[in-house]
C-alpha cells in the first residue's frame, strides 16, 4: 500500500505552506460540523463522513457529509474485520498449529510422512516452529523414514485480486504484499541482515535472520564505505529456477548498525517447508525424502506436537497499528468455515456480520485488508459497526486497543493537530494511491465532559483529480473533531 509525500502542497489552498494552512484553519470559527474538511469537495474529492455522540442507549448526529454515500474504505476495512474476528472467535482465541502423521512412530523413527498442518495463524514465527520441533523431539521422533510435507488444507494458494500481490509471486520490492497461505511463517518474508565490513572497500556481510543455514540464494553488491558516509540498500526478490533469491544493492557505513530488510516470499508454504526443514536438521531429526507442499487436509493423522499463538488480540494490536495486509487478509480467511478459502469468501463472512447490525446498510468487501478500491461503505455504516462494538463491553477494549493515538502512534504522519485531537482520538486510518487517491479515517473521540464519540471520514479521488496527501485530510478534520470534542 503507497505511502502519501506529506510535503505535497495543499489543493485546496495552493501555494500555501502547511504551516500557513493550520494557521488560517485555526482562525476560522469552530464550528462543531464538518465544515473545514467539507471544503475539498470543490477539488473533486467525494466525501463521506459522519461524527455521532453516544449516550447510554442512543447516538447522536454531531455532523456529517453524505453519509450514506458508499465509498472506498482503504484499510478502515480492518477495522470491519476486526470486529468481525471478535464477535465469532472471542479475544483469547489461539490458532494452533501442529505437526501429525498417521503413520506409527518405531523406535524414534516415524515410519511415514511428518505432516507440517498450517493452523492459519498468521503471527507464527520462527520461534513457534523451534518449540514445536523440541515438542517433537520430546514425543520420541529422531528420525522421519518419509517426507516434511506442509498442508495448506484451510487456504492456500489463494488467488491474488491486487496487481502488487499478483506480481509478488515473481518479483517483489516490499513486504506487505506477499501471496496468502494458512501454513506461513515470519509474516511470509524473508528478512536478511546486513552488516559493515571491517574495512571501506569490501563487501558487507550478509545472512538470513532466521537461520544460520543458506536456505535462499543472496545476491549481495552492497559495499562497506567510509564511517558516517551514510547506509542505503535496495533490496528485491525475485523467483526464478533456483527458488527465491534476495538482490541487494548500496552501501553501509563501517560504524553503522547492521540492518534487517525485508521481503515478501514467492510462495509462503514453500517458504515454511525449507525453513522448518533446515530446523529439523539443526535439531538432529533426519528427513528422509524432499519437503513438499499440498492443499489437501491430512486423514486418519495423530497429533505429535502443536504450539499455539498469540491470542487474537494481541494479533489484531499489530495488524491494525501497522495496517500489515498480510495479516489482515489471513485473519479474513480465518472466517470462512470451508476449506480452501479465498479472499471474495472472506469478504462475504464480513459483509454478513455488518449485514447483522441494524441500520449499517450497504458493503462491498472484496478482501480483509482494504488493498483494493473495490471495498465499499458508507461513513454512516462504519460508524454503526465502532457504536455497536463500543456496546459489547467484553470485546470493546480489546477492539478500541488496536486503534492509534495521533500523540503516539506507530504511524508518524499521524502526529499532527491540537493536543485535543492527538490526546483525545483513537483512529485507524486507510491510504490507496491508485487507480485513485484514498484518505480515509474512522474511530472514538472523548468529548471534553467524558464522553464517548464515534467518527468516519471517506475521501475519494478521481482518475482525474490531483494528488491528495494526508496533511490536507487531517488537518481540517483534526479541527472539526476539535470543535465536536469541546463543545460536548
Amino acid at each position: 500500500m503507497s505511502r502519501c509525500n506529506v510535503l505535497s502542497k495543499p489543493l485546496w489552498l495552493v501555494r500555501t505552506t502547511g504551516v500557513a494552512l493550520v494557521a488560517l484553519l485555526a482562525s476560522q470559527p469552530l464550528l462543531a460540523d464538518f465544515s473545514r474538511l467539507g471544503q475539498l469537495r470543490d477539488q473533486g474529492f467525494a466525501i463521506s463522513a459522519e461524527a455521532r455522540l453516544l449516550g447510554p442507549d442512543s447516538s447522536e448526529v454531531l455532523g456529517s457529509l453524505e453519509p450514506g454515500r458508499a465509498l472506498s474504505p482503504a484499510s478502515v476495512t480492518k477495522a470491519y474485520m476486526s470486529a468481525a474476528l471478535l464477535n465469532r472467535f472471542g479475544p483469547q482465541h489461539r490458532f494452533t498449529t501442529a505437526l501429525v502423521s498417521s503413520a506409527p512412530v518405531d523406535d524414534g523413527v516415524l515410519r511415514g510422512d511428518l505432516i507440517f498442518e498450517g493452523g492459519g495463524d498468521p503471527g507464527l514465527t520462527s520461534e513457534d516452529l523451534w518449540r514445536l520441533v523440541q515438542r517433537l523431539q520430546l514425543s520420541g521422533v529422531r528420525e522421519v523414514d518419509g517426507a516434511l510435507v506442509v498442508s495448506q488444507w484451510r487456504f492456500g494458494p489463494v488467488t491474488c485480486v491486487t496487481t502488487d500481490r499478483c506480481n509478488a509471486q515473481t518479483r517483489v520490492t516490499n513486504a506487505y504484499s506477499a501471496p496468502l497461505t494458512s501454513a506461513g511463517v515470519n509474516f511470509a518474508t524473508w528478512c536478511v541482515n546486513v552488516a559493515p565490513a571491517a574495512q571501506a572497500g569490501a563487501p558487507a556481510r550478509v545472512g538470513l535472520c532466521d537461520s544460520p543455514l543458506p536456505l535462499i540464494t543472496v545476491e549481495s553488491q552492497v559495499q562497506t564505505v567510509p564511517a558516517n558516509s551514510g547506509t542505503e540498500i535496495s533490496a528485491e526478490r525475485i523467483s526464478d529456477e533456483r527458488g527465491d533469491v534476495m538482490r541487494l544493492t548500496g552501501q553501509i557505513s563501517t560504524n553503522a548498525m547492521a540492518q534487517d530488510v525485508y521481503r515478501g516470499a514467492g510462495d509462503p508454504a514453500e517458504q515454511t517447508a525449507q525453513v522448518l526443514l533446515g530446523m529439523l536438521n539443526q535439531a538432529g531429526i533426519t528427513v528422509r525424502d524432499p519437503w513438499r507442499v499440498t492443499s489437501a487436509r491430512p486423514t486418519g493423522a495423530s497429533r505429535l506436537a502443536a504450539v499455539d499463538g498469540k491470542p487474537l488480540q494481541e494479533l489484531l494490536l499489530r495488524t491494525m497499528n501497522y495496517s500489515n495486509n498480510y495479516m489482515a487478509d489471513v485473519l479474513a480467511l480465518n472466517l470462512v468455515e470451508t476449506p480452501q478459502a479465498q479472499l471474495d469468501q472472506a469478504g462475504r463472512a464480513i459483509e454478513a456480520y455488518a449485514g447483522a447490525l441494524p441500520g449499517h446498510g450497504p458493503l462491498t468487501l472484496e478482501s480483509g485488508s482494504g488493498l483494493t478500491t473495490a471495498n465499499r461503505t458508507s461513513a454512516h455504516g462504519v460508524t454503526v459497526m465502532l457504536e455497536d462494538m463500543f456496546r459489547q463491553s467484553a470485546l470493546f477494549p480489546s477492539f478500541v486497543a488496536s486503534f492509534q493515538s495521533p500523540a503516539n502512534g506507530v504511524m508518524r504522519f499521524i502526529r499532527r493537530g491540537s493536543p485535543t485531537f492527538q490526546n483525545n482520538v483513537m483512529l485507524k486510518t486507510g491510504t490507496l494511491n491508485q487507480p485513485f487517491a484514498v484518505r480515509a479515517a474512522a474511530g472514538y473521540f472523548r468529548t471534553a465532559q467524558g464522553r464517548w464519540g464515534v467518527f468516519s471520514v471517506l475521501v475519494n479521488g478521481t482518475g482525474s483529480t490531483p494528488y491528495l496527501s494526508w496533511p490536507e485530510v487531517l488537518d481540517p478534520l483534526s479541527l472539526d473533531l476539535d470543535a465536536m470534542i469541546l463543545a460536548n
